[in-house]
């Protein structure tokens, strides 16, 4: 017979639970004493992991203690006071204790008679935070819209744009799938990236998205908005979905709401609001007008678990009109038929998501809220953009540095200055890692016209005015140590070009005077060629001179002598033939006689 598996015993658990509690809370005592950034390599952690799967259970005690021997050195500390980088994805506890509770109960939220206590909860919670926020009252569960814990804001982003689909296309999307070619989508070029991977999901293709320009602020320009959606209306192009942003992922640039509404009302676009990290900031009364013409949208999304004290993944997300959500996602297959359903009474909020099962995700909303209430997260709030506020105008009026955007939030754009003979931006990219590498703080960094700059995220539930003014100290500590040495550098650098040039110089100057002296010597040279030429020339000339004279002698003479010869050689044949005739002459008489 198969023994029983040896599960945790209720006992077992409390006491265990308890340990694992300690450990949490004494994780939270000391971890500002931990370097904020892990600090191992790639392949650290694994190497501390055993190759095969354990065949027996171990003692809860030998799982507890390898949280400090594998787990905390492997992890850079989100919940750290230090930690400025990115936006914060603060907890507390409330939030860890509710999502505990949720982990306890196990149950799966899909539908309203799977725990109707899943759904109800969270839409109650759902319109708390409508209301906190002053959002428009169509986003309530009490009117044609409502509310969702989604898993973060890019699932948000894409359900949205689902959603926005279903209404453009009249419901031909279920059916038939989108037209890639013909439908568009418009962001700007702070938007986060995480649209154009819902518009990839989606199946439009990266094609379909249209990025509209910017202002000096970098926030959405609407006469640009207005310029594309007319050209592409008028080139038979579908806008489905314009992507406005409140808090930009790298400046917290704000896109104006007000503006852009009645521009994607004009073209039936769907406007959703992509508020993601600033959008809870509203719950401050003062700070709600930043996302003023927020009537306007159909859906919009914040997390509450970046800087409303609630562990991921807890991210809001309402909807003005359900039905397009819902007529984009709903699939009812007969396993899931029941009662309330078929009657239409209730919210199966399988339906407002991409998966089907979901987590008691409200829980821990619920958790925190009461244990803060809403005056509690407003504090909160504040004083992390006070915080945020004090370290802006530090560095505005120090000569260091730069406040390069809008700063609203609790979020600081700085711009290290560097002398004109440093690259300014690996300047600053090593400015970063100094600090990172120091153990004390965290930060991040982005990109602004192109030029790298640093960005101070205040967010950690933990990080007091004091945390700032450290961060601040360092910045300027490690700024001057940099400033200095890259100056020595430079100083070096100045010194070695000094020295090559004065070589070359002298280089130049010998170099010169060898070839003066190659010349002198070359003229003496040829001047003593022309002088033996010319004695040379003038020794043969009286030679070349009489050999013609003599020939000319001999010539004159030959030419004389040759009349005379002749003469004589003329008189000697006279002679003889005088001779001859005077011979037979003599003979010839006697003869004859």
């Amino acid at each position: 017979m198969t023994e029983p598996v040896p599960h945790m015993t209720p006992e077992q658990f409390r006491q265990h639970g308890h340990e694992v509690v300690d450990w949490i809370a004494d994780y939270w005592s000391r971890v500002g004493d931990l370097p904020v950034r892990s600090q191992v390599s790639p392949g650290d952690v694994r190497a501390t992991l055993p190759a095969q799967a354990p065949e027996q259970g171990e003692p809860f005690s030998a799982v507890l203690a390898d949280l400090d021997r594998v787990v905390l050195p492997g992890t850079t500390h989100w919940q750290h006071p230090g930690f400025f980088g990115y936006f914060p994805a603060n907890t507390s506890g409330p939030s860890v204790l509710g999502d505990l509770v949720s982990a306890g109960l196990g149950v799966q939220g899909m539908s309203w008679v799977t725990s109707p206590a899943a759904t109800e909860v969270e839409q109650h919670v759902m319109d708390w935070f409508a209301e906190l926020l002053g959002l428009p009252s169509s986003f309530r569960s009490t009117s044609t819209g409502g509310g969702v814990v989604q898993d973060s804001s890019s699932g948000a982003n894409l359900v949205a744009l689902l959603a926005a689909l279903h209404r453009t296309s009249t419901g031909a999307t279920v059916r038939h799938g989108v037209d890639p070619d013909r439908a568009t989508v418009y962001v700007s070029a702070e938007t986060h990236s995480s649209m154009e991977k819902a518009v990839r999901i989606a199946g439009l293709g990266s094609d379909a998205v249209r990025i509209v320009e910017v202002d000096a602020d970098l926030a959405m320009r609407p006469a640009a908005l207005a310029a594309r959606l007319e050209r592409d209306v008028a080139r038979g192009y579908t806008p489905v979905l314009v992507c406005a942003t409140v808090g930009t992922t790298s400046t917290t640039a704000i896109d104006p709401l007000a503006e852009l509404g009645p521009i994607c009302q004009k073209y039936g676009v769907w406007l959703h609001v992509d508020a993601a990290y600033a959008g809870v900031s509203a719950i401050v009364p003062e700070l709600r007008e930043l996302q003023a013409g927020v009537e306007w949208a159909d859906s919009y999304t914040t997390d509450a678990h970046k800087w409303l004290l609630t562990g991921f993944d807890a991210t809001l997300f309402w909807v003005a009109d359900r039905a397009a959500l819902t007529g984009a996602l709903a699939i009812l297959p007969e396993y899931l038929r029941n009662a309330a359903t078929d009657a239409g009474s209730v919210v199966d909020l399988r339906d407002w998501q991409i998966p089907l099962g979901r987590r008691f995700r409200a829980l821990k909303l619920w958790f925190v809220l009461r244990w803060y209430g809403a005056e509690g997260l407003r504090a909160h709030i504040r004083s992390h953009v006070a915080m945020a506020q004090q370290l802006a105008g530090w560095a505005g009026a120090d000569e260091r540095f730069d406040v390069v955007a809008p700063h609203p939030f609790s979020l600081v754009c700085l711009r290290p200055r560097w002398s004109a003979e440093v690259d300014a931006d690996v300047a600053t990219m090593t400015l970063l890692e100094r600090l990172n590498d120091g153990g004390e703080v965290f930060l991040t960094h982005t990109t602004v016209g192109g030029r790298a700059v640093l960005r101070v995220a205040v967010g950690a539930p933990a990080t007091t005015p004091a945390h700032v003014e450290r961060v601040w100290a360092l910045l300027r500590e490690n700024h001057d140590f940099l400033a200095t040495d890259f100056a020595a550098a430079a100083a070096e650098r100045e010194a070695q070009r000094a020295a090559e040039r004065a070589a070359a110089e002298q280089a130049a100057v010998e170099r010169a005077a060898a070839e003066q002296a190659a010349a002198e010597q070359a003229a003496v040279e040829r001047a003593t060629a022309e002088q033996a030429a010319a004695e040379q020339a003038a020794a043969e000339q009286p030679a070349a001179e009489q050999a013609p004279a003599e020939q000319a002698a001999a010539d004159r003479a030959a030419a004389e002598q040759a009349p005379a010869e002749q003469a004589a050689a003329d008189r000697a044949a006279a002679e003889q033939t005088a001779a001859e005739d005077a011979g037979e002459e003599s003979v010839s008489p006697s003869t004859t006689g």
